[in-house]
């Protein structure tokens, strides 16, 4: 199957996590060789043969069907999103559509049109693989001031999400705690590699995170799943100071992999004054919002 290593890397990722008394089974005091469940321990709770289990593990096992993979994530005690994670890495290859290196994205109009009516807020576009694809002023000036606003216009010079949390200095400092919205990244890397094992962007994308950054690296390797949805970070801005936002991310119907991500303060906050005076630092000398940056 296409995705052999991400499927046996995850059981056993999943399995070294998990020790006997969790499940129910004494370790009677005994010295374990490997950290966590033995492959025979989760065979057994999962009512498969150990062979079979091993060659699943191993990637040699040509199909796992829903069957095996629901008892694995019972025995594993998978949440809702990591077994959908097991199932989407459970696929036969067979079943998966060919993927050919796509062409640069781009937003279509209503998601062009949709931007521009929520130009009050602070909200960035991401493609499939994280890439910035438009950003309001506002989102520009309170995530990345830094950078050049119309970068998202060129697809070779477009920032990437994940590579800014964990290889730009800026976004290090940006957020108070920094390890939580680093794993929230890496949960929703994990949760999209499962809907798109043979996506080749996202494919270099962790190979070249992995590469340049140890936190990304130890945190890969816990192989957690969880998609971002909803959540509440304190930021410390450079120009504005403390503030709240609450992200919310929103898939778009029409174009797949596409994320509308908007932040937004709690009206009559402290944070709510100084995204005000953060706005005012998003406008151009004429006092009107800066042009929406995205490929045109």
């Amino acid at each position: 199957m296409a995705s052999r290593s991400e499927l046996g890397a995850f059981l056993y990722a999943r399995r070294a996590q998990l020790l006997p008394d969790d499940v129910g089974l004494g370790s009677y005091g005994e010295r374990r060789r490997v950290a966590g469940l033995r492959r025979e321990e989760l065979a057994m709770l999962a009512g498969v043969s150990v062979s079979y289990y091993t060659r699943l593990e191993q990637g040699t096992s040509p199909h796992a069907s829903p069957e095996v993979l629901d008892a694995l994530a019972r025995a594993l005690q998978l949440d809702p999103d990591e077994r959908s994670h097991l199932h989407s890495l459970g696929t036969t290859a067979t079943q998966r559509r060919a993927k050919r290196r796509p062409a640069p994205e781009q937003l279509t109009g209503p998601e062009r049109d949709l931007l521009v009516t929520m130009a009050g807020l602070p909200v960035v576009v991401a493609g499939r693989s994280f890439d910035v694809l438009a950003w309001s002023a506002l989102g520009h000036t309170l995530l990345a001031g830094h950078i050049d606003p119309s970068s998202p216009d060129r697809p070779a010079d477009r920032p990437n999400l994940a590579k800014l949390i964990f290889l730009d200095a800026h976004s290090r400092e940006l957020y108070v705690d920094w390890r939580t919205k680093a794993l929230a990244v890496v949960t929703n890397l994990r949760a999209a590699v499962g809907q798109r094992p043979d996506d080749t962007l996202l494919a270099s994308l962790i190979g070249e995170l992995t590469m340049k950054s140890p936190d990304f690296a130890t945190m890969w390797s816990h192989h957690r799943v969880k998609p971002c949805t909803v959540a509440t970070y304190d930021l410390r801005h450079p120009v504005v100071g403390a503030l709240t936002v609450t992200q919310q991310t929103l898939n778009v119907a029409q174009s797949e992999g596409h994320l509308f991500i908007a932040m937004t303060v709690t009206p009559g906050s402290a944070s709510a004054a100084s995204l005000t005076l953060l706005a005012q630092a998003s406008l151009g000398n004429n006092g009107r919002p800066q042009p929406i940056h995205s490929l045109s």
